[in-house]
């Protein structure tokens, strides 16, 4: 389970974000949007979670194979249509190394399988209360 915590004060719309493991990091809206540009955009974020799993995924699983992947490159975009209550989700990957077509085309299976891709894939339900 991951546990986050967040807190928002007086700065507009600047979020600071703690893990239970206590890693910190920015969360802010565009100055489009009033705030300041401070960090990642909450959407940013949910592309960034998509991409991390990904890479790490996809790179464990070269290394139990000792394939030659260097690196790998992913670059998401998340787009969601409020009229259409519909989030669409493009991911592409470039790998870099010593890889063969089939290696490759497995490695793109594996990405599909990344814990943060069946997730966003599947229904999700939030449940949210206030504390007293």
């Amino acid at each position: 389970m991951a546990k986050i915590t967040s807190i928002i004060e007086n700065q507009a719309y600047k979020v600071v974000l703690t893990s239970e493991s206590g890693n910190t990091l920015i969360a802010d809206e565009p100055e489009s949007l009033g705030g300041q540009d401070l960090g990642f955009s909450p959407k940013e974020l949910l592309a960034s979670a998509l991409a991390a799993c990904t890479s790490a995924t996809l790179k464990m699983y070269a290394g139990r194979k000792n394939w030659d992947l260097q690196q790998v490159k992913i670059s998401i975009e998340l787009d969601y249509d409020a009229s259409q209550h519909n989030t669409n989700i493009r991911r592409e990957l470039e790998f870099v190394g010593n890889l063969d077509t089939d290696q490759k085309d497995r490695l793109l299976q594996i990405a599909n399988r990344c814990p943060v891709h069946k997730m966003l894939e599947n229904t999700v339900s939030i449940e949210t209360q206030y504390k007293n």
